[in-house]
């Protein structure tokens, strides 16, 4: 029989009100190697947060002290590298869109199983990054620089903060500039190859890139030469370098 896979070295923070589904998560989790704190409200999860940072956390959205979307923006602003999965009994589009727009990485609709989030899990963290055993290279498309070793994205030579799926996002469009990538591929190169969520997912997050992208443009002063990311209906996404716009020399009489 397979052993239970060891991440013993991965904290999650669990933010969940209820004593039922808390207790089972918690043993369930722990019993799979990771190490756990269980806290009802959500002051109490940003408090652990902010003393123990976690590498993941789970976060139920019906919080009795405060929305659980407040929460998530909260965790997402201070622990930007946290992996972030919210757990509700809102099943709503609205809803779902609301928490991925708010920094989740993921989310799951109450109830579940256990072995459905221990995959998910191991899913992302299969995603998160790890020490490169070599340079990989910088791709630079126009004024727009990713760096791929060091994950690190800069426009016009500022470096500006992505979430982790964002930069991974980024990253899998930048190898394949001037290329279609298909939603099925970016899904399993960002996500997992075997992922069995909706897309929404992959959606907000690139309406999400697309926001910082053109935020940071538009603060710089002078021109900047972004690449556009363009929808391709249908299928997926292409990430084009627009060619900067020349003055006209008029002819001379």
């Amino acid at each position: 029989m397979r052993q239970p896979e060891s991440h013993e070295r991965t904290s999650v923070l669990l933010i969940e009100d209820d004593e039922t589904i808390g207790r089972h998560l918690d043993a369930g989790l722990r019993s799979h190697g990771y190490h756990t704190s269980w806290c009802r409200t959500g002051a109490n999860g940003l408090a652990q947060a902010r003393t123990d940072p976690p590498d993941v956390a789970l976060l139920d959205l019906g919080l009795p002290d405060t929305d659980g979307i407040d929460i998530a923006r909260e965790l997402r602003t201070h622990h930007p590298d946290l992996l972030l999965v919210i757990l509700t009994a809102r099943s709503n589009d609205i809803d779902i869109i609301a928490g991925l727009d708010a920094g989740a990485d993921d989310y799951l609709v109450k109830p579940f199983a256990l072995t459905v989030l221990l995959a998910r899990l191991r899913a992302h963290l299969r995603r998160r990054p790890a020490s490169p055993a070599q340079a990989q290279p910088l791709i630079r498309l126009g004024d727009l620089t990713v760096d791929l070793t060091a994950r690190r994205c800069l426009v016009a030579g500022h470096e500006i903060t992505l979430r982790l799926k964002e930069f991974d996002l980024l990253a899998a469009l930048a190898r394949n500039a001037g290329a279609a990538v298909s939603r099925e591929n970016l899904m399993a190169q960002v996500w997992d190859e075997n992922w069995f969520g909706p897309t929404k997912t992959l959606d907000v997050t690139l309406a999400s890139l697309r926001r910082r992208l053109h935020q940071e443009a538009a603060t710089t002063p002078h021109p900047v030469n972004l690449p556009q990311i363009t929808t391709l209906r249908g299928h997926g996404y292409r990430l084009d370098l627009i060619p900067p716009t020349t003055p006209t020399t008029p002819n001379s009489p």
